[in-house]
């Protein structure tokens, strides 16, 4: 499903540059859930943004659902992204003005579905999370964990490959990360691929396999009994 190559990533900083990533090798099988751990300035997040094709890599290869990822054009980047990728931020990363149910249609409209088409998926999907009586409500009106779960459904809207998720408990509290992650662990037993940038262990244990990065190197990649984020809830 997602294979990547000694990949290397430097910045530029002032006359020097930042080597972020350091000769990375990691692949991922179809309906794995993998943790990407690491304390701050480890390379995470800037692993997590070249696999969401937000950024490319100095060398190495990225190969997803067989498909070579490289030299991408903006407007490439933006068409692999929608067909393989769901992505889901601690942020939310929900338009303020739109409803819960047109936030969860965008990525459909971006795939040239029509009106009807994108609104009657959106609402299956916030069904699925729990907020089809919600749909009309804006972000401001949702508490944290309705808000994650709109982010949710709009990254299942249309029906990625992979979904990315970046810190997706970071802003809520226990209860409701450990209720996000239920739900994030039912996707994955329906077969979903799921990658997740995580500085909590507790939540890193919710996943199958663990990738600890330091200094831009894999220094551990295990496997581990799953904990159900039910057994919390």
């Amino acid at each position: 499903m997602l294979k990547i190559e000694k990949l290397h990533k430097s910045y530029p900083i002032g006359d020097s540059s930042l080597h972020v990533l350091k000769g990375i090798d990691l692949s991922v099988e179809e309906g794995e859930m993998v943790a990407i751990m690491g304390s701050s300035g480890s390379g995470k997040s800037t692993l997590l943004n070249i696999i969401g094709m937000l950024d490319e890599a100095d060398e190495g290869s990225y190969t997803l659902d067989n498909v070579p990822i490289k030299d991408l054009t903006e407007k490439k980047a933006a068409v692999y992204r929608n067909k393989f990728l769901g992505f889901i931020f601690q942020s939310f990363n929900l338009i303020n003005y739109k409803t819960a149910v047109e936030n969860v249609a965008l990525p459909l409209y971006y795939q040239g579905q029509n009106r009807k088409e994108r609104i009657e998926k959106a609402m299956f999907h916030l069904g699925k999370v729990g907020l089809r009586d919600w749909a009309k409500h804006l972000p401001n009106e949702l508490s944290g964990g309705q808000k994650q779960r709109v982010a949710i459904a709009r990254a299942l809207a249309a029906n990625p490959k992979l979904l990315l998720a970046d810190e997706p408990t970071g802003a809520l509290d226990t209860t409701t990360s450990h209720e996000i992650m239920e739900f994030i662990q039912s996707l994955n037993d329906e077969g979903k691929t799921i990658l997740m940038v995580t500085h909590e262990e507790d939540i890193a244990q919710m996943c199958k396999r663990i990738v600890r990065l330091k200094d831009g190197v894999i220094m551990e990649d295990t496997k581990v009994t799953q904990v159900r984020a039910s057994a919390h809830v």
